[in-house]
């Protein structure tokens, strides 16, 4: 192991320098687990503490006799903490080094609970978190909180640094051990890297180079693996983002809208979309402090012309029109919760995203993450520093990407409308997946000048050729009531008797147009809404539609309804008791709901509204297929007669 005193490490082996120059990370955990004394260590086999701070430190090194008669690299950062103590706010310390191969920006974010705003702040910006544990301590809440918030804030690489090797006698025993805990902790993270490393932040061991205290570790040390590790941080690969931060008229010929391109790249002559104005336009030309520029990409700051007069302002987003941002008042979003304050469902704060400030609040919470052990919380209310998922709702829509795809576009923070206090930081999640039911049922065009071209073929025309008007049959029911079972027979009969008719299963829809979408409430109901819409496709065509799905809640049956057409839909209620669906399951879902792994399961996590106004029940536990089938296709034949049609053999 290399001592302090000899040089920064030279690069005798190269590798292949990876297409990232700058690499941003914070360091984090519980309180003493050694940060500061990391980071210091760093600092110094990097070369980047002068030689009279060096001469300072080991002076103070010996007058403090905190490292014995060595150096103790986390004096390097008490000039922060005197900081902090003197009420000059640095919550999070930054410190920048480089190496032949990388330039760093490193974070050091408070241990404290309380202070866990702090690490978030500093988890935003980084793109890979070093967690650190005392061997002698193991896994600490600090240790599981700060993973699953920097797993949140779309940091997919985990370092877990277990310190103080050299207290436990640098033991494998007990190194294994924490490290098998904590990749069975970090398991259900969206974080696909995990390196576990042993390591001496005071000692110096595996920091720079590996140590031969521990001849039984063989991977890379720490500082090589940040060195190597590929980050996938280039923004300009994505869709074009460009939040307007200002309109600049210095005079009546210039009309210029100023911001950093958040995402992507733009050059002379490429369309742009406005958003929430729904007009497109042509760059005309790229402004920057250094004069005008033929194109740009992630991270300029310029101001963009356009080819025509258009009203923007401030807060407006101009994207690519071929991947427009989503576009809503409405979303699902991961929050951490900042405030002493408590979180009040319904209560109206400012909510900062981007450029754009609007009103919003939190319409309703959803869950709480227990940080221990990721489980979901059913919970009134948010505390400081937990985290949870909710509904969002805004006065104002918003131009906004999943967080996963866009951090910046992807996250907002909500703000006291008396006290200016930021109380939350917030990551939108996908909204196809998880988009609160009424949102996507009402959800506005993105772009006015879509126009809806409508068939030539009359609705007249194509009840001549069928010989009846078209129709859908809601089938709903509990799972298990035996909705795709008598949906498939009774598209057999029908087919027999000459009818042009198809199913519309909500399973089968799951293996194609829905297979994102998950099993809470709001996804179900995104499922019924993409079958309705599908439906009145077909019977626009002239087919008769079957379509099969549980629809629990009465509401979005309407709406799917009012989306075929009220007049055209036969709602077919299948009526089981619970335990009789229960035993038919044969595919584990009640189970699965039971244990807690469905959420919002209609008939055990979630209430099943049965319809009062259905136009035929059927008791299928006492019914045979063939008789429901029969029943059915009797209610059929009603509704085309009093409809006027012959039924061309349908009796």
């Amino acid at each position: 192991m290399r001592s302090l005193n000899e040089a920064a490490p030279a690069n005798e082996e190269k590798h292949p320098i990876p297409q990232i120059d700058l690499l941003r990370f914070l360091t984090c955990g519980s309180v003493d687990d050694g940060k500061s004394t990391l980071i210091g260590r760093l600092l110094l086999e990097t070369g980047a503490v002068y030689e009279d701070q060096l001469a300072a430190l080991a002076q103070d090194s010996i007058r403090l006799g905190t490292a014995g008669k060595a150096i103790d690299p986390a004096l390097l950062m008490d000039g922060l903490e005197d900081e902090r103590q003197q009420g000059i706010t640095i919550d999070v310390a930054y410190r920048y080094f480089q190496t032949d191969r990388r330039k760093f920006i490193s974070a050091d974010s408070p241990g404290h609970e309380q202070y866990t705003r702090n690490m978030a702040t500093a988890a935003s910006t980084s793109q890979l978190a070093i967690i650190l544990v005392d061997a002698r301590k193991g896994l600490l809440s600090q240790t599981r909180r700060h993973s699953y918030i920097a797993s949140l804030l779309g940091i997919r690489h985990l370092v877990l640094a277990v310190n103080k090797m050299d207290l436990v006698d640098y033991s494998q025993t007990i190194f294994e051990q924490i490290c098998t805990e904590y990749r069975e902790f970090v398991r259900q993270l969206n974080a696909p890297a995990v390196r576990c490393l042993p390591i001496s932040g005071l000692q110096g061991d595996n920091v720079t180079t590996l140590s031969d205290r521990m001849p039984w570790f063989q991977e890379q040390p720490l500082l090589e693996l940040l060195e190597m590790v590929e980050v996938d941080s280039d923004a300009s690969h994505s869709a074009f983002r460009f939040p307007v931060q200002r309109v600049s008229r210095p005079h009546a010929e210039f009309r210029g809208y100023c911001g950093t391109v958040a995402a992507g790249s733009i050059t002379i002559g490429d369309p742009v979309l406005v958003l929430p104005g729904g007009q497109t336009s042509r760059v005309q030309s790229i402004v920057s402090f250094d004069g005008d520029l033929p194109s740009v990409s992630a991270g300029a700051a310029v101001a963009l012309t356009l080819e025509d007069e258009i009203d923007i302002a401030r807060g407006d987003m101009l994207v690519d029109p071929e991947q427009p941002a989503h576009f809503a008042k409405e979303f699902e979003a991961n929050i951490v919760w900042m405030s002493p304050q408590p979180l009040i469902p319904q209560k109206s704060y400012w909510l900062k995203h981007s450029t754009r400030r609007t009103t919003g609040e939190v319409h309703s919470l959803i869950y709480r993450t227990d940080v221990n052990t990721l489980n979901r919380v059913e919970v009134p209310s948010l505390a400081l520093n937990e985290t949870g998922r909710c509904r969002m709702r805004t006065h104002a829509p918003l131009a906004f990407d999943p967080y996963t795809v866009n951090r910046q576009t992807g996250s907002f923070i909500l703000v006291d409308r008396v006290t200016h206090e930021t109380i939350a930081a917030g990551m939108i999640v996908e909204p196809e997946t998880n988009q609160e039911s009424s949102s996507q049922w009402g959800i506005e065009l993105q772009s006015p000048k879509l126009q809806f071209t409508p068939s030539r073929i009359t609705s007249g025309q194509r009840v001549a050729r069928f010989g009846r008007p078209a129709c859908t049959l809601l089938l709903t029911g509990l799972s298990g009531s035996g909705k795709t079972t008598i949906a498939f027979a009774l598209e057999e009969r029908l087919f027999a008797l000459g009818t042009a008719v198809t199913v519309l299963d909500g399973q089968n829809l799951r293996h194609g147009i829905s297979r994102e979408l998950g099993f809470s409430a709001a996804e179900r109901s995104e499922n019924l809404r993409r079958a309705a819409e599908i439906a009145a496709l077909f019977n626009n065509s002239g087919i008769v539609c079957i379509a099969a799905l549980a629809a629990p809640d009465e509401s979005t049956r309407k709406q799917a309804q009012k989306v075929i057409g009220k007049e055209r839909v036969l709602h077919v209620h299948l009526d089981a008791p619970l335990e009789v669906c229960r035993q038919r399951d044969l595919s584990g879902r009640y189970l699965a709901a039971d244990r807690g792994d469905i959420r919002d399961f209609p008939g055990v996590t979630a209430n099943y509204e049965s319809p009062t106004d259905a136009d035929l029940v059927l008791p299928t536990h006492e019914w045979s297929v063939e008789q429901c089938v029969a029943a059915i296709e009797k209610r059929l034949v009603s509704y085309w007669n009093n409809a006027g049609q012959g039924t061309n053999g349908t009796e």
